[in-house]
Order: C-alpha cells, then sequence, then structure tokens
C-alpha cells in the first residue's frame, strides 16, 4: 500500500473511531492511542519511515502555536510559582528518576537514559486539554495545567538535545551546556523578532488565502531555524504565538480570525491522528525485530517506566508545596483544594511531543527500541488509563463544576451593554435603505462593544478566557451583518 492510500485509510479510521469516543464518552486521544495500536497489528499495515528532523516540526511546532495562541502572558506570569515547581522541576525528578530506571535495570549508557527521562517527563498540552476542558474544572487549575505543558516541552527537549548530542558523540557535556543554556534566552529573542516581523507584514496579506500559508509557513520557520541556531525550538514557537496573538488583537479582522481558528484547529487535529498512528506503526516495527523474551523484557520496562513517570508526578504535586513553601511563601498561601492537587497529579497524560521525540531518535541511537517502545507504552497507559479514569476520578473526589466563567462572561456583557448605546434595530430582508440603515446601526454597535471589550482586557477587569469568549460572539455577529460576498477570504 503507497504513502498516500495509507494516510487516507487512517484518517478514515480516525473519523469513524470519534463517535465512538463521543458515544462512550472517553477522550478523543484515548480512542486513537488505542487506534494506533489495532492499526499496527493488523496484518495489512504498511511500513512507515519518517525522517527524525520531520517528526518535530511537523507535530510539535503547530500544536504548540495553536496551545500557546490561547494562553495569556499575564496568567502564566501570576501562577509563575507553580509553573516552576510543575513545568521545571518536576520535569527535572521525572527524567532523573527514569533515567535511574534505564541505566540501573536495563543497562542503556547514561545519556541514552537521560534521552529517555527527557522523552516521556513533560506532560502534553494537546492531551490534557483534550481530556480535561468538558469537565467543568477550575479555570485557575486549567490555566496552571494549559502552562505547565508549554513550559515543561522546553525544558524536556533542552535535556533531549544535550543528552542525545552526548550519546551520538557530538559533542562532550561541557561543551554543549553553553549552547543548552544560550537556547533559552535565544528561543525567546527569535521568537519576539519572528511576531514582529509578522504583525508589521500582517496587512499585505490580510483577507487572502496567503496569510493562513504564511501562519502555517512562518511557524514551522521559526521552529526548524531555532533548531539550526540551537536555540530552544519550544520556547521560539511560544514566544512568537504569544506575541502574534497580541498583535491579532488590533489587526485581524473577524473574518480572518474566523476563518483562521476553524483552518488550525482542524490541522492540529489532523497532524494528532496522524502522530498517534505513525507511533504505533514504529511499535509494530520494532515488535517484529525483538525475540520474544527480549519483547517481553522489553515491555516489562517499560511498564516500569510507565509506574514511575505516574507515581513520581504524583508524589511531587502532593508535596511540592510543603517542600517549597519557605523559598515560595506564595505556594504556602495558596495551598488549595488537596481534591485539586490530587485531580492534578493524576493528569499527567502524555501525547503527542513524547511520540515525536521518540520518533526523532536517530535510528543508530543507543537503545532506540526500547526508549520508542517505552515511549508508547507511556503515552498508552496514560491516555488510556488516566485519561478514561478522570471523569470518575471527579465524581469519586466530588469536585464541583467551576461555573465562575458563565458569571464572568454575563457580568461583562452587562458592563458592554452599559457602556455602549443601545441599539433595537431588526436585520429586516435588505431590501430597502430603511433596513439597510438598521444594518449599519448594528455594525456600529458591534465596533462600539468591540471597544469595550478591549477595554475591559486592557484595564484587566477580565480574563482572557472571558474575553475570547466574547470576541467570538462578536466576531460571528459581525459576519452576520456583512454583505455575503465580503464574508469570504480571497485567493490574492
Amino acid at each position: 500500500m503507497s504513502l498516500f492510500e495509507t494516510l487516507v485509510t487512517l484518517l478514515l479510521a480516525s473519523a469513524l473511531l470519534l463517535p465512538i469516543a463521543r458515544r462512550l464518552r472517553l477522550p478523543y486521544p484515548t480512542l486513537l492511542a488505542l487506534a494506533g495500536v489495532l492499526v499496527a497489528a493488523s496484518p495489512w499495515a504498511p511500513r512507515i519511515g519518517i525522517d527524525p528532523h520531520l517528526a518535530l516540526a511537523l507535530f510539535i511546532s503547530p500544536a504548540l502555536l495553536s496551545a500557546a495562541y490561547d494562553t495569556s502572558p499575564h496568567e502564566l506570569r501570576r501562577h509563575w510559582p507553580q509553573l516552576l515547581a510543575l513545568a521545571v522541576i518536576a520535569v527535572l525528578l521525572t527524567t532523573a528518576a527514569v533515567a535511574w530506571l534505564g541505566w540501573a535495570y536495563s543497562g542503556l549508557p547514561v545519556a541514552a537514559a537521560i534521552a529517555l527521562g527527557a522523552i516521556v517527563a513533560p506532560p502534553d498540552a494537546a492531551a490534557a486539554q483534550a481530556v480535561l476542558a468538558s469537565q467543568g474544572l477550575p479555570r485557575r487549575t486549567m490555566t496552571v495545567l494549559q502552562g505547565e505543558s508549554l513550559l515543561n516541552d522546553a525544558i524536556a527537549l533542552l535535556l533531549f538535545a544535550g543528552a542525545v548530542g552526548v550519546a551520538s558523540q557530538d559533542g562532550e557535556l561541557a561543551s554543549l551546556a553553553p549552547k543548552l543554556l544560550l537556547g533559552i534566552p535565544g528561543g525567546v529573542l527569535l521568537g519576539v523578532a519572528a511576531g514582529v516581523l509578522f504583525v508589521a507584514l500582517w496587512r499585505v496579506w490580510a483577507g487572502t488565502h496567503s496569510i493562513t500559508i504564511l501562519e502555517f509557513a512562518t511557524t514551522f520557520a521559526v521552529w526548524l531555524l531555532a533548531e539550526r541556531l540551537h536555540l530552544s525550538a519550544v520556547l521560539a514557537v511560544v514566544t512568537y504565538a504569544m506575541w502574534v496573538a497580541r498583535g491579532a488583537l488590533r489587526q485581524q479582522s473577524a473574518r480572518d480570525r474566523v476563518h483562521s481558528f476553524s483552518v488550525w484547529d482542524s490541522a492540529v487535529f489532523i497532524l494528532n491522528v496522524l502522530a498517534f498512528l505513525l507511533m504505533g506503526l514504529q511499535a509494530r516495527e520494532i515488535v517484529q525485530r525483538l525475540e520474544p523474551a527480549v519483547l517481553w523484557q522489553s515491555i516489562s520496562f517499560a511498564a516500569m517506566v510507565l509506574v514511575v513517570v505516574v507515581a513520581v508526578r504524583m508524589a511531587w504535586v502532593l508535596s511540592y508545596r510543603a517542600i517549597l513553601g519557605r523559598l515560595l511563601p506564595s505556594l504556602s498561601r495558596s495551598g488549595g483544594d488537596w481534591r485539586l492537587r490530587v485531580l492534578i497529579g493524576w493528569s499527567g497524560m502524555r501525547g503527542v511531543l513524547t511520540l515525536a521525540t521518540a520518533m526523532s531518535l536517530p535510528a543508530e541511537f543507543p537503545g532506540r527500541d526500547l526508549i520508542v517502545l517505552s515511549a508508547l507504552v507511556v503515552v498508552l497507559g496514560t491516555l488510556v488509563v488516566q485519561g478514561a479514569t478522570i471523569a470518575p476520578l471527579i465524581r469519586w473526589l466530588d469536585i464541583p463544576p467551576d461555573t465562575s466563567l458563565r458569571h464572568d462572561i454575563d457580568r461583562a456583557r452587562d458592563v458592554i451593554r452599559a457602556s455602549t448605546p443601545s441599539n433595537n434595530a431588526s436585520l429586516g430582508t435588505g431590501r430597502s435603505a430603511v433596513e439597510s440603515d438598521g444594518t449599519q446601526r448594528e455594525l456600529a454597535a458591534v465596533v462600539a462593544q468591540r471597544e469595550a471589550l478591549h477595554r475591559l482586557l486592557r484595564e484587566r477587569q477580565i480574563a482572557a478566557d472571558v474575553f475570547a469568549h466574547l470576541q467570538e460572539e462578536l466576531d460571528w455577529r459581525e459576519l452576520s451583518l456583512t454583505a455575503h460576498p465580503e464574508r469570504g477570504i480571497r485567493e490574492t
């Protein structure tokens, strides 16, 4: 079967699985992970190889941009102690624990064991969002989890790059350390520079299909350039996304925004589907290469890695406030509900980052088969076991649904209505000058309400998620009032 036919078949299979996931009330990443295994086990499964350097750029950079675009820098600064504990220290602890297990139990070289630890350490932003978004969790908890998933990728990939460099004999750790340390600020500066350039040139392509092409092309270009310069590609893309999102507040039209969001949501979803299924195909090749005795030993080791990953996260999440309380008093003051800490500890699902990082290992990397198999088991275990039990755990812990978002949206609506002129004109049929004037008044009201909404955000009277909801409402309302020929995206 050709590559194209295989991809079409995989996408059709994933489309058939999604209604099943909805009916079973399971997160779609859980079903995709299982589907990857089933596809790999089928007799017609093809052999598909993927270039190691392509895997990260193709699967990670769009997912990172999509998640970072909707993330508020203000919220990240507000929760920085929790993010430091979860996005930095938790990754280091998990990497160290898994690396020790790989070295002591399976005899992996130290650098290869560290690479394994870095691969499985960071929870995935897309997986966490897909699993938790519909559970009505407190907004603060969701903000911390999403921020953690964005920032821990950078730490994990820096560790991974250093370990791969040493294991592949590309350099000694001492010579690699300066490059890795410079990678963090360098990645941020590259992201800012790319964001400034993109926003400055935005108007040239606004309202055309070219802007969508440029959005994808620049995202991949920022990632590839960061890698070429040995900078943090994750932080470069995250910073770029946040800067572009800031520029979009001033320059992006409702038409472009609706179109861009729909295209990006679909593209990221398709890439996630392909990543899960391609990882399953890689696991098939590994299983076929290993002798039965070695295979079961490898699966046993992978199961141990899964247990260590889950146990380290749970232990750290439950204890870091007490451990770091003296250094970071704000952690002690915001102790929070122990039930939420248990839930956060159990919400460390691994996903596309772990899969793509494992696939990016060079073919000759020491212990590659064992590392890739362990990564797949960790992804399957966290998505299937943890992902499928999140909802029952929430019910068992008796965590009440958070209704604050709906309350804040209603309150913001009232403020906006009070600060803008009332307009009771109906839309009509558009056949008379009076009706046309009514449409213009409606559009003027939308403009006034949008200005009031932006003012509330600037003055920090509303949170970023409230702004996003109300902005979407105004976008669709504006498009409904816009003449039909002006709603479309131009080709040029």
